[in-house]
């Protein structure tokens, strides 16, 4: 099968937008990672909140006027020069749109529904179809005057890993010649509530691998790729899928099914797990995904790759991770003749419990351009996605 590149990402989070957020990553600066009260009055939170203001979308359909697809409007423009040129090389009918999407639309849910108890009448400004899994998707490729297929991987906190991989099988298959691949997730209320009852939030910073982690940071983004044949920067050289068949919300303890899935990605690769340069950890900083993917990584890879976890920096932005942190790695390898390495925020209390790794200090490189760059996303229902990216 013909290789598969990644062209330069166009992506935004609470670190802020491209290039200026690698910066912002190396540095140990977030714009957005704050405690706010906003999503949840009378409960300060830590939450990875996007900072710039965002394109309105009053010109578009009311069905496709939500905070989700302004997120992905606000990168459309960084992401018009790689899709100029797939468009003059293949035309929009071979050009298709996968993104991994789990938060549709439910900040205008939440508020319509407010009303409607309040008044009980929908505003003028909701439609249901902003919900709609499909959504974003459709919105994207109306946006960009696509022609070719276009659709939702909907599978939680692995999502847009998982729109990545479509994306390459989409090539490998002969449906498309390009692919515009990636994820976005906007914060809600409803969102947080939800993992609130969970009791995975913290208030605090995350804080993975520490003694002391006590949950997450819900965050929100988008990160978008146009993904084909021809070569850039970074290849595409692996990716792993599994099902834990576990719990609905719990990993495997064991750490089999992320195993399984990192095993894929190297093998699809065709690397040793002695190959891997740095690993870029679904690192949520609750207490059974640290210990289950510390475990799995160790197991796998040994205790000396450089791994360390970027959602203090940006937030767990949920669907839009794995393409997030795609667009980390992505940075990790190109234009990066020292190696610099995403450093691991946290307080440094090690969890004796957890199996052991070593972490990415603030400054931190390989001292070379680094090679082979590993990124998990594990979801509930244990759905886990591996990703690996190589340099060229």
């Amino acid at each position: 099968m013909s290789p598969v590149y990644l062209q330069a990402p166009a992506w935004l989070s609470a670190l802020g937008r491209g290039t200026d957020a690698r910066e912002a990553m190396f540095g140990l600066r977030s714009a957005g990672m704050a405690v706010t009260e906003r999503y949840t009055p009378g409960r300060p939170l830590h939450l990875g909140c996007v900072t710039e203001p965002l394109p309105s979308l009053e010109s578009q359909p009311v069905a496709f006027r939500s905070r989700t697809n302004a997120l992905l409007a606000a990168v459309v423009p960084d992401l018009q020069p790689m899709l100029e040129t797939a468009l003059s090389q293949h035309g929009p009918d071979r050009i298709a749109v996968v993104l991994g999407v789990s938060a549709a639309g439910l900040q205008e849910g939440v508020a319509a529904a407010r009303q409607f108890r309040a008044q009980g009448s929908w505003p003028a400004g909701y439609d249901y179809a902003q919900q709609e899994m499909g959504n974003a998707a459709a919105f994207l490729k109306r946006a960009l005057g696509l022609r070719g297929p276009a659709y939702t991987v909907s599978t939680a906190c692995s999502s847009s890993a998982k729109a990545l991989a479509s994306a390459a099988r989409l090539l490998h298959a002969g449906i498309a010649d390009a692919v515009v691949a990636g994820g976005v997730d906007a914060l809600s209320g409803f969102t947080i509530g939800g993992f609130s009852a969970l009791e995975s939030v913290s208030a605090q910073r995350c804080n993975p691998l520490s003694a002391h982690r006590s949950g997450i940071n819900i965050g929100e983004g988008a990160a978008l790729f146009v993904v084909s044949r021809e070569p850039s920067a970074v290849r595409l050289a692996g990716w792993g899928e599994s099902s834990d068949a576990h719990h609905m919300s719990a990993p495997e303890p064991g750490g089999r099914g992320a195993l399984a899935a990192m095993e894929q990605a190297l093998a699809r690769a065709g690397i040793p797990a002695g190959a891997i340069d740095y690993v870029n950890l679904h690192g949520t900083a609750t207490r059974q995904n640290d210990a289950m993917e510390a475990l799995a990584v160790a197991r796998l890879l040994g205790h000396e790759v450089p791994v360390s976890s970027t959602k203090p920096l940006t937030g767990h932005a949920l669907a839009a991770a794995g393409a997030i942190e795609a667009a980390i790695a992505w940075h990790t390898l190109a234009a990066n003749p020292s190696g610099r390495l995403p450093p691991h925020l946290w307080d440094g209390v090690r969890d004796p419990e957890l199996a052991r790794v070593r972490v990415v200090a603030a400054g931190e490189s390989l001292g070379r351009s680094p090679r082979h760059v590993l990124s998990n996303s594990f979801a509930f229902g244990g759905s886990n996605a591996c990703l690996v990216f190589s340099g060229e």
